[in-house]
């Protein structure tokens, strides 16, 4: 039996394949009941503060109505909100809010900042994404992958764009432990690290998936089972690198003739929010400027039926409530 009361969940390199697809087991059993109804809120009296220096849409959300099926109270600390690294240390943060939450999430910037509030706090803390990583999005895109295909082990991902930052490195590893073939496609100035690659390649000789790097797209998506990309600038970098990172990432946008090549069975994936179309500001400033459109993903792919990014999003609420579940002490036998 798994245990993973009091873990922290900071990134899924510190976590076997076996508590990997336990929480994504413990995350499509909630989401089950969920959907016919059944109760969950075991964790009644239990409080949890949300700490998000990044805002977001579907984090903030996710973490907020799974917190509340599951029967405890919210506490969301916004960009203003918290003194944490400004007037009052990472430590002394960690030190405080543990003495009054029964869990701590946090969303910003460097992964030493959630490892430092992880080191001093006295309760669990959940990484919702730093610059590093994305533990509680991977757990939510495995899930849909295995809602879809049935199995994981074996399949073919290929990740289009930057691969340097959290989504490329937390992927990688992800794949690399469950056993799927992982392909950051992308031009080598925007592979992962190689440390991280290397670290990734043993996981994948243990399960028996591989990790390559491919800068051709056409051999990069050649029979793919999964086609992921993510926006190609995130929040917090400047306006200034648009220009670079789209001469740089175009001939890695996800399109037609990307989809067409690796079949009619893949699937498309994005962590989301995208700029398919001009429905955002960022998209009509980009378009205003470059006179392009569509940028990591066309809208044709986004919104065909090879798309399972709703799905995807969706997932992220039931895999974030079996982490805080799991770790606060709940489990499939108990809850």
């Amino acid at each position: 039996m798994v245990n993973l009361k009091d873990r922290d969940f900071l990134a899924l390199k510190d976590y076997t394949p076996e508590e990997i697809l336990y929480l994504i087991d413990f995350a499509e059993e909630l989401k089950a009941k969920k959907k016919v109804g059944v109760p969950v809120d075991k964790l009644r009296g239990k409080n949890v503060a949300l700490i998000f220096e990044k805002t977001s849409t579907r984090t903030r959300c996710s973490f907020e109505v799974a917190a509340h099926d599951l029967g405890m109270g919210v506490t969301y600390l916004d960009p203003s909100g918290s003194q944490i690294g400004k007037k009052e240390s990472i430590a002394d943060t960690a030190r405080v809010l543990s003495r009054m939450f029964d869990g701590i999430e946090y969303r910003g910037y460097g992964q030493e900042i959630v490892e430092e509030l992880a080191r001093y706090s006295s309760v669990p803390v959940w990484n919702g994404l730093t610059d590093e990583f994305h533990p509680t999005q991977m757990l939510a895109d495995m899930l849909t992958i295995r809602e879809h295909f049935g199995h994981l082990k074996g399949l073919k991902f290929t990740y289009m764009g930057d691969a340097r930052f959290n989504m490329g490195n937390s992927l990688m590893i992800t794949c690399a432990k469950l056993g799927l073939h992982f392909t950051a496609c992308t031009c080598k100035e925007y592979f992962p690290s190689e440390e991280l690659v290397n670290l990734s390649k043993q996981f994948a000789a243990e399960s028996g998936g591989s990790v390559t790097l491919e800068e051709d797209p056409i051999k990069g998506t050649e029979g793919a089972d999964i086609i992921y990309t993510d926006v190609w600038v995130s929040m917090g970098e400047p306006v200034s690198v648009w220009e670079e990172r789209i001469n740089a990432l175009m001939p890695y946008q996800v399109n037609k003739k990307i989809m067409e090549n690796a079949g009619e069975k893949a699937v498309f994936m994005h962590c989301l929010p995208a700029y398919h179309d001009l429905k955002t500001q960022v998209g009509r400033d980009v378009f205003d400027k470059f006179n392009i459109s569509e940028l990591e993903v066309t809208d044709e792919v986004f919104e065909s039926d090879q798309s399972i990014v709703f799905d995807e999003a969706e997932n992220r609420m039931h895999t974030i409530k079996a982490v805080m579940a799991a770790t606060l002490g709940m489990n499939p036998d108990n809850e």
